[in-house]
């Protein structure tokens, strides 16, 4: 029933219900959430939060230069059984202090009076057991709080002795005074805090620009539009399958042992040697200079072949060359640049990088490459065999291999994972399994049915994305703490696979409320999926893109201050090392710091986008 055609009387009820709802809502809400009023009026607790308030609000920017002044008073403990005779203290026109009694038994009280202080000075009361290397002397703390003169320079305290420190030599009870001089500097805590907020801000700019750079790609990928004019035949489909899993494995084995190979000669003997091996690579080039137009169909398809393969070899090995070159470059950079060495150690950070992704590089380039072989041979075939049985028979030979790899694959994941005693009796079964409902499909579909394979990447993809996003950073740096160690790598890590994950949701969003008229024109000229993307969709998204790329710089720049709570460097890690110790004038400092950089940084983004969107 419509509450407009309520009577007054019913919609009473309803509010009425309504409210009682809410305030039991809210009332399990309160107890949930521990709501305890009567605690923060506790004195105590008031204390610690003015304390806590007052330490903040006088932030530890300034240090003068100290001086130790110590004034000392002889003592002896315990009270010997014969006369005896102390020296008399120093004369002096300073501060100077009395002791009630010239001796006393251990774990008495004594009273200690001061005369001669400035007003409202701090004064720390030490005992010092006798020791016959005064160099050797320690302080022990006569009281747990710090005596503070009163306007006149004096103070009286009433302390007891220490039960353990009994000597037939006089003892002394020292008050020390530090005293400061001069004109104010920076203090070490200000150092500290620049130091730690310019590893905090390059900490973002990392993140940010290798989260931008990777997140670009997959942001086509997550694009609908983009990805939904994307399909291929069941069989092409099916071919794809098999034909990837295979091409990783061939490209990771590859460049792995080319590419790792040829570095690995650079570094441990003579960079020339690496020139025999760029052999293939010429080779390409000779191969394709002989080539001949009006060759036989099949002389061309093996000459075309025979390049790609060599490309790749060739690419392999020019990566290979490259990252072995650099690092040995960087070695000797890093040895005489000096002060500069970190653009030596930048360069070996690039070439190992590079080295050690270089079997991930040949796995995608191998799968793309074998995928797409793969994929038009497929479809060739199938167009020559028609609506055949034969058509049929490739079909479901194909499913078959297609459902054993996919199945197998997935299993071994979560075999080893999981661990099981017998992990190939899961796999064989599994994939077995997968064998069989592919087989059934490729009999109940046909070859040329349609299937849309961008969308498959597509929700894949945006999958993958929001599952890294539902994962906060602080939990992303806790595990690659563990795998490389408590430091700013930690959080650039962190911080880039987040951003990854947030950036390409929003490039993927941009890239799908571009206009479809020039995505239309450019189609109808015959240009391929590249062409297009780069003559249609890049002029259209490049400038929310750098937008969206400094705004994701201001947000990592705030984060890396929760980062450094779980280890991941950065100013955080400073916070929280202060916090943990009480040291709440040194942690004023930090929070100062990050909120002119955050503010900083906002203004000065906020500008670059007014220019740019």
């Amino acid at each position: 029933m419509n509450d407009k055609n309520a009577k007054p009387g019913q919609r009473f009820v309803r509010t009425f219900l309504l409210v009682i709802v809410l305030i039991v809502v809210f009332a399990y809400g309160f107890q949930v959430t521990q709501i305890n009023l009567e605690e923060p009026k506790k004195e105590r607790r008031q204390g610690q939060l003015i304390n806590v308030i007052r330490s903040l609000a006088r932030p530890d920017l300034t240090e003068y230069e100290t001086e130790r002044l110590e004034i000392e008073a002889p003592i002896l403990v315990p009270c010997p059984a014969t006369q005896f005779q102390l020296p008399d203290a120093a004369a002096t026109t300073g501060p100077a202090i009395q002791l009630s009694v010239r001796c006393a038994s251990p774990a008495s009280e004594i009273e200690v009076k001061g005369s001669g202080f400035e007003p409202g000075e701090d004064i720390f009361l030490y005992f010092v057991p006798y020791n016959a290397d005064p160099g050797q002397a320690v302080e022990l703390p006569l009281t747990n709080q710090v005596v503070r003169s009163d306007p006149q320079g004096n103070f009286v305290e009433t302390v007891s002795l220490r039960r353990d420190r009994t000597s037939e030599e006089p003892q002394t009870v020292r008050a020390v005074v530090n005293r400061t001089s001069g004109w104010p500097e920076p203090s070490t805590t200000v150092y500290e805090t620049v130091a730690k907020i310019i590893e905090t801000i390059f900490l973002a700019l990392i993140a940010t620009t290798l989260g931008t750079i990777l997140s670009i790609p997959i942001s086509f990928l997550s694009a609908r539009n983009l990805m939904i004019q994307i399909t291929s035949t069941f069989g092409s489909w099916l071919t794809l399958l098999v034909a990837a899993p295979l091409g990783w494995w061939a490209g990771w084995w590859l460049f792995g042992t080319v590419g790792g190979g040829v570095a690995d000669l650079i570094t441990g003997t003579n960079a020339s040697a690496a020139a025999v091996l760029l052999m293939p690579a010429l080779l390409l080039f000779t191969v394709q200079a002989a080539s001949r137009p009006g060759q036989a169909y099949w002389m061309a398809n093996i000459r075309g072949y025979g390049l790609g393969l060599l490309t790749i070899v060739g690419t392999a090995l020019v990566l290979g060359v490259v990252g072995g070159l650099g690092l040995r470059l960087s070695q000797g950079l890093m040895a005489v640049l000096g002060n500069f060495a970190f653009l030596g150690n930048f360069l070996f950070v690039v070439s190992d990088t590079l080295i050690i992704f270089l079997p991930l590089i040949g796995g995608i380039v191998g799968a793309f490459a074998l995928a797409s072989l793969a994929g038009a041979a497929s479809e060739t075939l199938l167009r020559r065999l028609g609506n055949t049985v034969w058509a049929k028979i490739f079909s479901v030979v194909v499913a078959v291999l297609a459902g054993a790899i996919l199945f197998g694959l997935l299993t071994a994941l979560i075999t080893w994972l999981y661990q099981p005693t017998n992990p190939w009796y899961y796999i064989g079964l599994v994939g077995t399994i997968g064998a069989i409902i592919f087989g059934l499909a490729a009999l109940v579909f046909s070859p040329d049915r349609p299937m849309p394979t961008g969308m498959i990447i597509y929700y894949a993809s945006r999958t993958i994305l929001n599952t890294l996003r539902s994962i906060e950073p602080l939990i992303m740096a806790i595990v690659f703490v563990v795998w490389v160690g408590i430091g700013p790598f930690a959080g650039v890590l962190a911080l880039t696979l987040h951003t990854i994950a947030s950036l390409g949701k929003l490039y993927s969003e941009q890239v799908e409320n571009i206009a479809e008229g020039p995505l239309e024109a450019v189609t109808a000229t015959g240009a391929n999926r590249l062409q297009t993307i780069i003559y249609a969709v890049m002029p259209q998204i490049v400038p929310p893109y750098i937008a969206f790329t400094i705004y994701r710089w201001d947000i990592n720049v705030r984060m890396s201050t929760i980062i450094g709570f779980a280890g991941g460097g950065g100013i955080g890690f400073l916070l929280q090392q202060n916090l943990n110790l009480l040291k709440y004038r040194q942690a004023s400092v930090q929070m100062i710091a990050i909120a002119i950089v955050v503010a900083t940084l906002d203004y000065v983004s906020a500008k670059i986008r007014e220019k740019i969107v």
